[in-house]
């Protein structure tokens, strides 16, 4: 029972982002559980490069999902090679930090598009390939920033919450499918991204001040929250936004 409950083996799954940080530790976790894995990224390098690492059962594509072009071509590619899908990881994103009157229109299109339209858009794409296999799994990695305040910029934290909203909204119109959809909710996490902020002493310290568990995460912490989403042992959890934030969330005013 434990060996089919806790494996994700044999399972077909998609990794947008699929080449650093997070979504590289996803990969990672997905290929250490048993899953056939496909990597998505913009650039052909970077997955050429995560492929010779991981012979076996990583498939790669390089694609732009904050375009249509890009989820085109990512959609029949997925159609070509396995014609169904098991699990869907809507990782990408990108931010600009800067005050809200200071977006251009550019700058706030860009961050809505990868962030919240490529998931809005391929969760729907995919989801006759999900439903198709009968126990689909949808993942969107949003962030706390999109729970609550944080100086990330306003139009980030706005993508992010509307992922919630969308979490919640596809797991209730999707049920009858058998497609669940869950999110996860990462703070601060040792990723290239986040290290151009925390590489400020000042601001290294304040993150860890509001983290009652007094360090910066992993991405083989968010990997795992997702991987266990998308394990039979979660067959009823559903609609649910889990937060990988070592307590910031609950921390209210704790002074550490």
């Amino acid at each position: 029972m434990k060996q089919t409950r806790w494996t994700l083996l044999g399972k077909k799954a998609i990794v947008t982002g699929g080449t650093k940080g997070i979504g590289a530790a996803i990969v990672q976790e997905f290929l250490d559980l048993g899953a056939q894995v496909l990597a998505v990224a913009r650039k052909e390098a970077d997955l050429v490069a995560l492929q010779q690492t991981h012979p076996e059962n990583l498939f790669i594509q390089a694609a732009d999902v904050s375009t249509e072009s890009g989820r085109d071509l990512l959609v029949q590619h997925v159609q070509e090679l396995w014609g169904e899908l098991d699990i869907l990881v809507n990782n990408v994103g990108t931010n600009i930090r800067k005050p809200t009157t200071d977006y251009s229109t550019e700058e706030y299109d860009y961050i809505l598009n990868t962030n919240l339209r490529s998931a809005f858009e391929l969760s729907r794409r995919f989801y006759p390939f999900l439903q198709a296999a009968e126990q689909g799994s949808i993942i969107q990695v949003t962030s706390v920033a999109g729970l609550t305040h944080v100086r990330t910029g306003a139009v980030y934290g706005m993508t992010k919450a509307a992922m919630v909203q969308l979490t919640r909204n596809l797991a209730a119109e999707w049920a009858p499918a058998g497609i669940r959809v869950n999110a996860v909710a990462p703070w601060y996490i040792s990723t290239p991204l986040a290290q151009t902020v925390l590489q400020n002493p000042t601001f290294y310290d304040a993150v860890i001040s509001r983290t009652p568990l007094q360090k910066i995460g992993k991405p083989e912490d968010v990997a795992a929250a997702v991987a266990f989403l998308c394990m039979p042992a979660a067959a009823y959890i559903t609609g649910q936004c889990l937060a990988v934030d070592g307590g910031f969330t609950i921390n209210g005013f704790h002074p550490l």
